[in-house]
């Protein structure tokens, strides 16, 4: 217990799924928290079950002042920023024939420009608390490819790239500041079940059908590993893509 106390987390997508799990684990491990999302009804819910070290905010991260409004109301609500989790994302079915140009920048917007502008507006607070985390949620996608989302696996693999940037620039300032990608392959999450079995909310029934594939882990799973990245004891880790996909990016070998 208390692996991050002290500590001030924004996570953002939070009022379900990963974000959700996330940021209970936090609180639980002694962080005082934001709540971000553009979910208000589930966010408040999620805030308020967790106690008074947590606080909804609003946040739709493809809006920069809405970025920079956020991160001014987390200092002064908490004092300081150590711990950024880049969570919110979208996906859209389509290949790389099959996608509009709509889509491709919707979904570029919100996971990798939602991405980029977080990022770029912790790093000064963060810098000003002595250091901090950030965690960028990525996805086997943008190590391997996948054919049937291509809009989603080009905005991952920009969080991949643009992870090692921000990494190397932080080591280069010496602002104590480090930057991480987590790369799932299938989480049991809303989202996943309405993208894979085409539902608007899903039932335990469907976590337990979508979770008979062998690389569907849980959203705690996620969280146990933002927990190591946001706390001390991975001070050492800095621009890391950290796997949690059951091997699924390992190639076996030819015959197998």
């Amino acid at each position: 217990m208390g692996r991050v106390t002290g500590k001030v987390a924004i996570v953002t997508g939070a009022a379900s799924g990963m974000g959700k799990a996330d940021v209970q684990l936090l609180a639980t491990e002694g962080a005082k928290v934001v709540v971000a999302d553009m979910n208000e009804p589930d966010g408040k819910a999620v805030a308020q079950a967790i106690g008074e070290n947590a606080v909804f905010m609003h946040l739709n991260v493809t809006d920069e002042e809405n970025w920079k409004s956020v991160i001014a109301a987390t200092v002064k609500t908490f004092g300081q920023l150590d711990i950024l989790v880049n969570n919110a994302g979208i996906i859209a079915l389509g290949n790389i024939l099959d996608t509009t140009l709509e889509s491709w920048r919707l979904v570029n917007s919100v996971n990798s420009d939602g991405v980029f502008l977080g990022c770029k507006h912790a790093i000064p607070e963060m810098a000003k608390s002595g250091g901090g985390s950030i965690i960028n949620m990525s996805s086997v996608a943008a190590i391997h490819g996948q054919s049937f989302v291509s809009a989603y696996t080009a905005s991952k693999g920009a969080v991949r790239a643009l992870t090692k940037n921000v990494a190397m620039y932080c080591k280069e300032q010496k602002n104590g500041i480090r930057c991480n990608s987590v790369h799932p392959d299938g989480v049991k999450t809303p989202m996943v079940v309405k993208v894979a079995m085409g539902k608007e909310t899903a039932t335990q029934e469907d976590l337990d059908e979508i979770g008979k594939f062998g690389n569907m882990c849980e959203p705690e799973d996620i969280a146990n590993l933002v927990l190591f990245l946001a706390s001390e004891e991975s001070r050492f880790i800095n621009g890391a893509e950290m796997l949690i996909d059951n091997a699924s990016t390992i190639t076996p070998p030819v015959g197998l």
